[in-house]
């Protein structure tokens, strides 16, 4: 994997590089990928940017549908025959080839099970070492990775990169939040991988037992599972109570582990010497917001090719001709990372609002311990409430500076404190009562 054409490599370069590396995945899986054989009726003769730019776009819907009606065959076997298991329908080999498999979260349907081969699972852990890059690990570094073991494909791609950087790797699978932070703090961890709500809460109940984490030898946050990392005032606030760097990451079971944050803190890098990053505008989310569609170049035994993400971006294009700020990076820049989701944003009297947009004003409040955003239905109309924990808080200011981020009033509400949800994984802080109410 050459990772040099990250800083020195021009655009033309690039697109070179890219379509070299999508002809190979086309050759390998020619004829022997069911799913695409049947989507696009048959394989090109000679690949172009042009046959690709004709090909039909999938989703995950996509996939759960092949999945049902069987297209593909493991071991054999059509997909739906193994009813415990909701395969992807995109596999290109027999089930004798993979060797993991991993599961998405389900946020959006039912999850769904995705393989991987051995040669596939090494392209994942390559990969990877662009976030590491970022977050400068090495060999003397102690990573604490603070995530149950289970079929969630970001601890273990995480873990296995780290070994393979020769770095010190400490599990944090089967333990609670009390005792992750004895043993980070006990191992001397220099590095810690979680989801940015869970390292909110980690410093919650640090603070709890009055001990004060930037006293500890952390000195980077690697995050990834949500859009805050990339979120300003909560990239901010994990980075005041940590004292450490945050660094970002995005990825997908799906797709693969696809980009890392922007030297500033300010946005995501799309790792384009193994993803195409497409972009399709979405003037209806707002000026300049695209819907991303990648398609992953490494990997043969579950390729993702034109997939639609759902996730909302600002794509940024160094010119070549420009000197870059961003430790010159030339991989296109998504400008405050993943903005949100397609089918997370909400009308509320004819305002678009994203979850992330409220995420990012809460946040700079160091009074509000945690929050949930609620949807309920007034009438026929649909509202919006935000609730908050923190006995200090100003409900007042907090309510005039959502007015001020997203164009609309919306109520503010205190709760008890410790009475909203944490989460160790993905958060969801947008609760749907619409269909409950009477």
């Amino acid at each position: 994997m050459n990772r040099s054409l990250l800083r020195v490599s021009t655009r033309d370069q690039i697109k070179a590089h890219q379509l070299h590396k999508l002809s190979n995945l086309i050759e390998r899986i020619r004829g022997k990928n069911e799913f695409y054989g049947k989507l696009w009726k048959q394989y090109p003769d000679q690949v172009s940017w042009e046959w690709f730019s004709e090909l039909p776009t999938i989703d995950k819907r996509d996939l759960v549908t092949a999945s049902s009606a069987g297209s593909g065959a493991l071991g054999g076997q059509p997909l739906h025959s193994v009813p415990t298991w909701l395969l992807s329908g995109n596999h290109t080999f027999t089930t004798d080839q993979y060797v993991r498999a991993h599961r998405t979260s389900g946020k959006s349907g039912r999850p769904m099970m995705v393989l991987d081969t051995a040669e596939d699972w090494q392209w994942w852990l390559d990969t990877w070492q662009y976030v590491l890059d970022a977050a400068n690990v090495d060999k003397g570094d102690r990573i604490f990775l603070a995530f149950s073991f289970g079929p969630f494909i970001g601890f273990w791609s995480a873990f296995e990169a780290c070994l393979q950087r020769g770095a010190l790797v400490i599990p944090g699978g089967g333990l609670g939040t009390l005792a992750r932070l004895e043993l980070i703090r006990d191992s001397r961890a220099t590095i810690v991988g979680c989801t940015p709500s869970y390292a909110l809460h980690l410093a919650e109940v640090a603070s709890q037992q009055g001990w004060k984490l930037r006293d500890w030898n952390i000195r980077a946050m690697i995050v990834a599972g949500e859009p805050g990392g990339s979120v300003r005032s909560t990239r901010q606030r994990i980075e005041e109570l940590w004292g450490a760097t945050l660094i970002d990451h995005a990825g997908a079971t799906e797709v693969g582990p696809w980009g890392f944050g922007s030297a500033d803190g300010s946005g995501l890098h799309v790792i384009e010497t193994e993803f195409i990053a497409e972009f399709f505008p979405k003037p209806e989310y707002g000026e300049r917001i695209c819907e991303l569609v990648l398609t992953s170049l490494g990997r043969i035994g579950c390729p993702a090719i034109r997939y639609r993400t759902g996730d909302l971006v600002k794509p940024q294009f160094q010119d070549d001709s420009a000197v870059s700020t961003d430790l010159a990076c030339r991989f296109v820049k998504l400008a405050g990372g993943i903005l949100g989701r397609a089918d997370d944003m909400v009308i509320i009297r004819g305002v678009n609002i994203f979850p992330a947009g409220i995420e990012d004003v809460l946040r700079g409040f160091p009074e509000v311990d945690e929050f949930r955003i609620v949807l309920f239905r007034q009438g026929n109309l649909d509202q919006l409430k935000i609730e908050v924990e923190g006995d200090r808080a100003d409900l007042h200011a907090i309510g005039i500076a959502v007015q001020l981020a997203v164009g609309l009033r919306i109520d503010v509400q205190r709760v008890a404190s410790a009475t909203l949800p944490r989460f160790e994984g993905k958060g969801k802080r947008m609760v749907d009562q619409r269909a409950v109410e009477t």
